[in-house]
């Protein structure tokens, strides 16, 4: 026996220490691998995190509100159209007739222009929402951290409860708590 004892010991090192890290040789270690895993993503989101400014100054503001006027305008200035074909239908005509003479030309620039705006008004809430998404998954691991506490929190008081319970059974209950169920008709319910 001892000859076998020192060949395993020969190949697999001391111990269940010697042990795992022969396995390590073959398979990667799970745990090292969750870590790892952890960290890259912590270091990934902090990057990403870090691209975009968190605080927006007076003027990003008000370049803002100015964004989004455009789309307002539109609709109301189309509204308004009919409406001014309703009220005044001569008024309305001697416009259209204006409009009539620009060159098409001028319709396609100004079709470009506002297909730029609209489109790069869309990428720039695409990236804000990529942002938003970015600050929510940097959060992830302190919201799993949070609900695995109170999850234990929980079964610990369960434990704490299912205990009381077992302590009470082997005393024999509680004689306050049968004297007032046999009093509201055996089952504690209170009635009208």
């Amino acid at each position: 026996m001892g000859m076998i004892g020192r060949a395993l010991d020969l190949v697999f090192g001391g111990g269940a220490e010697g042990l795992r890290q022969t396995a390590e040789v073959f398979r990667e270690n799970a745990e090292n691998r969750a870590v790892r895993d952890q960290e890259r993503m912590a270091q990934a989101l902090a990057q990403y995190g870090a691209e975009f400014r968190a605080t927006r100054g007076i003027f990003d503001q008000v370049m803002d509100g100015l964004n989004r006027l455009p789309r307002p305008m539109l609709a109301f200035g189309s509204i308004g159209l009919f409406c001014a074909a309703m009220v005044d239908p001569l008024w309305f005509a001697e416009r259209m007739q204006g409009l009539a003479l620009v060159p098409e030309p001028l319709w396609w620039l100004m079709g470009a222009v506002v297909s730029f705006y609209f489109g790069a008004r869309h990428q720039l809430k695409g990236q804000e929402f990529q942002r938003d998404i970015a600050r929510s998954l940097a959060r992830v691991p302190v919201v799993i951290e949070t609900t695995r506490a109170l999850r234990d929190a929980e079964d610990a008081r369960s434990d704490e409860d299912r205990t009381d319970q077992d302590r009470g059974a082997e005393i024999g209950g509680n004689a306050a708590l049968e004297d007032w169920r046999a009093s509201r008709g055996g089952n504690g319910v209170v009635r009208a």
